[in-house]
């Protein structure tokens, strides 16, 4: 894979860069359009791949904030056209990584000596590339060691990226007012945490020492002598990735077992310890030869707050969701209706929001769930397509829910995903036996 020499990290450069990639995408529509009227029956899918590619294109040179949120796009199987899961999919574990030449300055620049001085061996060529950062091989005393060295420049990108991407944002998802920044600020507070690896390291630990005793779950052992606030490691850990193993794989069983291990790994940190990995792709995640579940990366933690956490599950209950006026509360305490909404928006979201929690709650409604019931995806994606479709919800104030909903519906829309690909069958509250 070609390697890079430059990441631009002044705001011009950024901003350039994305208008270059918006006028790419401008000249696909016209020459969309410009066929659609001689061939009437032409789809949108070619103009849906040369956009996600273009896009794609343009934010792997920039890296950090910008190409995280293609990562999290991507993870989003169910509202975006395939064409852009596909190639937002490559952000996950997959970009051009640096060159060997600006890894070396980066790691003496962060560490004030060169890998060479650190470990008894390093390889200068990364072995996989990611939003952030990338991972080298090292060895230190004998054991084989995983070297992630943060992208240059990318901590102070982050709030101009974002500042670019929100004009976008505020229209797709229709946001008014000012009450809207909240939702930007909670964005960008969790990139700014995932850029400082002191605080990642000190995450890490601290789930591995809680997580540790769940069966057939195992971590990396991690070394703050060898790691600063742009530099993690931690042990290199054998096996492949998620994505490749739910391919392959043929034994129901060793998928139960592994989809076990993904779901207690996550109630138990959701319902146990209130502060969760809110990061679940398959780039986190490997299979090793024992059919263990190896869980990496723990940048992206979220706090649950006790004033969030009890509503938001108190929803999973049916008598919930089917009672009117207990329901009508907790769409209040949640903040997905709002005290000046008209009569109209209070129905709409009410009948929005029930016909969301009643399909979504659907694997805590029973002592077991079956991940491989294509028709409970085929439910979440056909909702999807009716909310796109839908010109009502245009004229709505999208301001809705609380800012939590941002990375607990993303860790939740990447577990399921992840269990649909395993085709697990899971025991529901089976993590309860960790407490």
């Amino acid at each position: 894979m070609k390697t890079i020499d430059y990441i631009p990290t002044s705001k011009i450069e950024r901003a350039t860069k994305l208008v270059q990639t918006g006028a790419k995408v401008g000249v696909n529509y016209l020459k969309y359009y410009g066929e659609k009227i001689v061939n009437s029956d032409l789809t949108r899918d070619k103009l849906n791949e040369n956009n996600a590619e273009d896009i794609y294109d343009g934010l792997k040179s920039l890296k950090g904030s910008a190409l995280k949120v293609a990562q999290m796009l991507s993870m989003d199987k169910s509202f975006l056209p395939q064409a852009y899961v596909e190639k937002f999919s490559l952000s996950q574990f997959s970009v051009p990584p640096l060159s060997a030449p600006l890894v070396l300055k980066t790691f003496k620049t962060n560490f004030g000596k060169t890998p060479y001085e650190v470990f008894d061996e390093f390889n200068a060529n990364s072995v996989n590339a990611a939003s952030i950062g990338q991972v080298h091989v090292a060895v230190k005393n004998g054991k084989k060691l995983a070297v992630k060295i943060q992208y240059p420049g990318v901590a102070n990108s982050i709030s101009s990226d974002l500042s670019m991407v929100k004009p976008i944002a505020i229209r797709m998802f229709n946001l008014q007012g000012k009450d809207s920044d909240k939702y930007f600020k909670e964005v960008e507070d969790k990139l700014i945490e995932e850029t400082n690896y002191l605080l990642e390291l000190e995450q890490s630990q601290e789930v591995v020492k809680a997580c540790k005793k769940i069966e057939n779950l195992v971590f990396p052992e991690y070394y703050s002598e060898y790691s600063s606030e742009k530099i993690i490691t931690m042990d290199w850990m054998t096996g492949i990735h998620l994505s490749e193993f739910t391919k392959t794989n043929t034994n129901q069983e060793t998928a139960n077992q592994i989809g076990q291990a993904l779901w207690d790994f996550y109630m138990y940190q959701i319902h146990i310890l209130k502060k969760v990995h809110a990061d679940p792709h398959p780039g986190n995640f490997l299979v090793n030869k024992e059919n263990q579940l190896v869980a990496l990366d723990f940048g992206c933690m979220k706090q649950i707050p006790n004033d969030f956490y009890t509503p938001y599950f108190e929803l999973i209950d049916k008598k919930v969701i089917n009672s009117p006026k207990i329901f009508n509360a907790k769409l209040f305490e949640l903040e997905i209706l709002r005290r000046d909404d008209s009569k109209e928006e209070v129905e709409y979201f009410t009948e929005m929001f029930h016909d969301l929690l009643s399909l979504f709650t659907k694997p805590f409604q029973a002592e077991t769930f079956d991940f491989s019931d294509e028709s409970f995806f085929e439910s979440i994606a056909q909702l999807g397509e009716r909310f796109s479709k839908d010109t009502n919800l245009r004229k709505m104030n999208g301001n809705r829910g609380s800012k939590h909903f941002i990375y607990m519906n993303r860790t939740f829309f990447g577990l399921y995903n992840l269990m649909f690909d395993l085709k697990a069958t899971i025991v529901v509250n089976e993590y309860e036996k960790y407490k």
